[in-house]
């Protein structure tokens, strides 16, 4: 316990709301919730959760204030103060990954104390009530990586492994600050504080001095909450890949009964949840980010009580018994009497020359709020003429003083959608490089200019100053793993329907066998149209189920 003199912020005021981060609830709100919840006391200084907790509940102030807070290595830092009718928490809550922050007592408080499965039966009576917790959450979230709060990544921008833990938080969504060794004034002053020499580096700081060597990614999913280990026996689903097809199986699944596991080797929301606004998608007239949209599916299929392991690779798909089972690169394994395949595609590799010595410090496959913060003020390259490369585009203008968009040939509209096209046109601080391809990466360590080839004018080329490359060109289709097991197309994606030999359309050639989304052969690349089909595949699934008698 704290003493009430250590709490940070003892006499700062109630955190304003002006974003929507900190609402009240209404005194119906509060009624319906206390009949899920108890009410507690807690004493100044108590402590409500702490960094690193797992499974918290749902708090509500009735009397009294909290302190939301980062335990640092020197003094805690304060995020924020809560009074009476606000709710503690943030998305963490509800898609079960761990506390990044603690929350302690300013006074002596009251708590109405409510567990997540009453918060999830108070929600499905009133639906306002959850529309207004979730958008506070989502924002909550937002604020928190725009501060750097959560935990922290010391490292070069040099090194693979920085790289590789980076761009693991990032595409889970986890708030944090890059500490850079290179750039950042305070990184040595903290490693000498933590007794880390600069060698040992990269680290993850969490709970404020507990200090992680290097981790795997499947030791910061178990340490940020990710990885949920599934129970024994066959499942009726399991789902490989969490891209929007996977994640639309999943709530479907879950939410008519079948007892589902999500797997995916790198985060939820696919190559989807990298896109800064999909503007194009049903009912979102103001468009919606990717990574909103995954994590309210997420929240969704948890709420049905799906279970997601992140990450969760699957290595080969065997049988045994007459169930599907799948190989994991942790050395478990599955049972399934069902399995959808919604793998997806990712960009394909540059290949150009220094691409090799300047990939991992400088080569980027995803233009989210994290890459933007690292290449703001500078001038970036992006290599792509679909959508993806669009969008990347017009996010990264926000930040970057010049945003190059390189196409190989002299159309932007030939495969782009019109609207993002126009908008490319429009923005001042992109400049488009037509009939042009990458010829070499300039620099030692970091990336200093990119050469372009020009391909109208044979043998002109252009040096372009850039600190940082996004590709974004072709799909390659995540099948390296199925090969030989289920038929695959001339460029590797899972054949579907008559031409797999199967009466059915998602399904393949192996009887309970599906593939829905960009992996499968032929399929439409839109966020929309993978959504329905990973819907339209949990209905043949039931089929396939109650034919052969194994739900």
């Amino acid at each position: 316990m704290r003493s009430s003199s250590e709490i940070p912020g003892l006499e700062q005021p109630e955190t304003p709301d002006a974003s929507g981060a900190y609402p009240r609830l209404s005194d119906e709100h509060i009624m319906l919730l206390s009949r899920f919840g108890t009410t507690t006391d807690v004493p100044a200084g108590g402590l409500i959760f702490c960094e690193g907790d797992s499974e918290c509940d749902f708090f509500v102030v009735l009397e009294g204030t909290v302190a939301v807070i980062q335990e640092t290595d020197t003094e805690p830092r304060l995020i924020a103060v809560h009074g009476p009718k606000r709710f503690l928490g943030d998305m963490s809550l509800l898609i079960g990954q761990n506390a990044y922050l603690t929350a302690v007592a300013r006074e002596d408080v009251k708590l109405l104390d409510v567990p997540i499965e009453g918060l999830m039966d108070a929600v499905a009576e009133d639906p306002t009530l959850g529309d207004l917790v979730l958008r506070a959450f989502m924002i909550r979230r937002s604020l928190h990586s725009g501060i750097g709060a959560g935990l922290r990544i010391i490292g070069s921008r040099y090194s693979a492994d920085s790289r590789r833990i980076r761009d693991f938080v990032s595409r889970n969504r986890i708030p944090h600050r890059w500490v850079d060794l290179e750039e950042d004034p305070e990184a040595e002053a903290l490693l000498q504080r933590l007794k880390v020499p600069p060698e040992m580096t990269p680290v993850v700081i969490w709970k404020g001095q507990s200090v992680l060597r290097n981790p795997s990614n499947a030791e910061l999913a178990k340490l940020l909450g990710l990885r949920t280990v599934p129970s024994g026996g066959a499942h009726d689903l399991v789902v490989v890949g969490a891209g929007p097809a996977g994640l639309a199986a999943a709530v479907y699944g879950a939410s008519e009964g079948l007892s589902t596991i999500v797997l995916d080797s790198v985060a939820t929301g696919g190559q989807a949840a990298t896109s800064s606004r999909i503007e194009n998608y049903l009912g979102f007239p103001a468009g919606i980010s990717g990574a909103e949209l995954a994590d309210r599916a997420v929240v969704q299929a948890r709420r049905f009580g799906a279970t997601f392991t992140v990450p969760g690779t699957a290595l080969s798909l065997g049988s045994a018994d007459g169930h599907h089972l799948l190989r994991l690169a942790d050395g478990g394994e599955l049972d399934a009497h069902a399995v959808i395949l919604a793998t997806g595609a990712k960009y394909r590799r540059l290949e150009a020359k220094g691409m090799d010595r300047l990939e991992a410090s400088s080569v980027y496959y995803a233009a989210t709020e994290s890459e933007a913060r690292l290449c703001r003020d500078d001038p970036v390259m992006v290599v792509g003429g679909g959508n993806s490369a669009g969008q990347a585009a017009v996010f990264l203008a926000r930040n970057a003083s010049v945003v190059n968009l390189a196409i190989r040939h002299d159309d932007l509209y030939r495969d782009m959608s019109r609207y993002l096209a126009d908008r490319v046109v429009q923005t001042p601080q992109i400049r488009l490089w037509r009939s042009c391809e990458v010829a070499a990466l300039v620099g030692e360590e970091a990336l200093e200019a990119v050469v372009l080839d020009d391909l109208q004018a044979q043998g002109e080329q252009h040096r372009v100053e850039s600190t940082a490359l996004f590709v974004m060109i072709g799909a390659i289709p995540q099948t390296s793993w199925l090969d030989g097991q289920i038929p695959l197309d001339d460029r590797g994606f899972v054949v579907t329907g008559s031409r797999g030999g199967s009466s059915g359309i998602f399904e393949t050639e192996r009887r309970g066998v599906f593939a829905v989304g960009d992996v499968r052969s032929g399929s439409v690349k839109r966020v929309a149209s993978a959504v329905g089909e990973g819907a339209i595949a949990v209905r043949l699934v039931h089929d396939y189920l109650q034919t052969v008698g194994r739900r």
